[in-house]
C-alpha cells in the first residue's frame, strides 16, 4: 500500500468533467485507489463517490493505491493532481 500526498490545485473546483477525467484516469490501473480526505475513504474509480467531495483548489488529500501497479498508480494520479488536469 502507498499513501501519496497531493494538494489539488485547480481554479474552478472540480465538477463533472475533471471528475470524470480523475475517474478514467484511475480505472487505468488494476490497483485499488481511493482518495482519502480526514476519515473519509473514496474509491477513486466512482464517479458519484469522486462527486460526493467536493474537492477544492488547495484541499490536501491523500491519494491511497493498493494492488500489482500500485507505485504506477500512484504516480499517475499524483500526475494527474500536478498537471492542473482539473
Amino acid at each position: 500500500m502507498i499513501k501519496t500526498p497531493v494538494v489539488v490545485k485547480t481554479e474552478t473546483g472540480m465538477d463533472g468533467r475533471p471528475i470524470a477525467l480523475l475517474v478514467q484516469e484511475a480505472s487505468q490501473y488494476a490497483s485499488k485507489i481511493y482518495i482519502q480526505i480526514g476519515e473519509k475513504n473514496v474509491n477513486a474509480k466512482s464517479i458519484m463517490g469522486m462527486m460526493s467531495l467536493s474537492l477544492a483548489n488547495g484541499e490536501k488529500i491523500t491519494v491511497v493505491t493498493e494492488g500489482e501497479d500500485e507505485k504506477k498508480a500512484a504516480e499517475g494520479i499524483r500526475t494527474f493532481f500536478a498537471n492542473n488536469a482539473c
